[in-house]
C-alpha cells in the first residue's frame, strides 16, 4: 500500500524551505511506500504538521521544535514500513 504524506508549514514563518526540503528527503527514502506527497501552507502561525493519509505523525508544538531529519524519517517509517531498514539513520 501507497500512503499520502502532507507537511503543513507555516508561510508566515518562511517554512516552505524546510518543508520543501524535508519532503524530498522523505520522497528519497520512501520511494516506494509514497504516492503522493503534498506541501500545505497553514493558516495557523507556528505550525510544522507531518501526516500520513490523516494521522498526524509529526508536529512541532508538540515536539516542542524541530526535529532532526533522522527523527523524521524513524517516526514515519514506523508509521508506514516498520521493517524498513534506514540504513545509518536508523535507531541503533
Amino acid at each position: 500500500m501507497k500512503h499520502k504524506i502532507t507537511i503543513e508549514y507555516c508561510p508566515k514563518c518562511n517554512w516552505m524551505m524546510r518543508a520543501a526540503w524535508l519532503a524530498q528527503e522523505l520522497l528519497v527514502t520512501f520511494e516506494e511506500e509514497i504516492e503522493l506527497m503534498s506541501l500545505k501552507p497553514s493558516p495557523s502561525s507556528g505550525s510544522f504538521i507531518i501526516s500520513v493519509e490523516d494521522t498526524i505523525v509529526f508536529d512541532r508544538k508538540t515536539y516542542g521544535g524541530f526535529a532532526e531529519p533522522k527523527v523524521i524519517k524513524q517516526l514515519i517509517r514506523d508509521f508506514i514500513a516498520p521493517d524498513k531498514n534506514l540504513g545509518h539513520s536508523d535507531k541503533k
